[in-house]
């Protein structure tokens, strides 16, 4: 069964070797990556801005997830990053783009 989220922040996630990316979420998305975080699966996550609009981008990039990636579960064993496809990464940067974060 595939997610029904509604994204609606940008975060910034830290792996467990440093390096960092940018993702568009929503509160309970983030709540995982703050329970990965604790568990050891990545390195950190923090919130960059709330309440993003609701741009064609935005629409977008929340059908690619909705179809291709779960809410996992609170047992979840290990952090999933959400891959993108060549179009969706260049979906991501026109989002931060719009909201001034890239």
């Amino acid at each position: 069964m595939k997610s029904n989220e509604t994204l609606n922040l940008i975060e910034e996630i830290t792996r467990k070797d440093g390096t960092k990316y940018y993702e568009i979420s929503n509160i309970p998305q983030n709540g995982r990556a703050e329970l990965a975080a604790v568990r050891g699966f990545i390195e950190s996550v923090r919130i960059l801005q709330l309440n993003i609009p609701r741009s064609s981008s935005l629409i977008k990039y929340e059908k690619y997830i909705n179809e291709n990636f779960e809410m996992p579960a609170e047992d979840f064993d290990h952090f999933e990053e959400w891959v993108k496809t060549p179009e969706m990464q260049e979906v991501v940067n026109t989002i931060l783009r719009e909201n001034h974060i890239a």
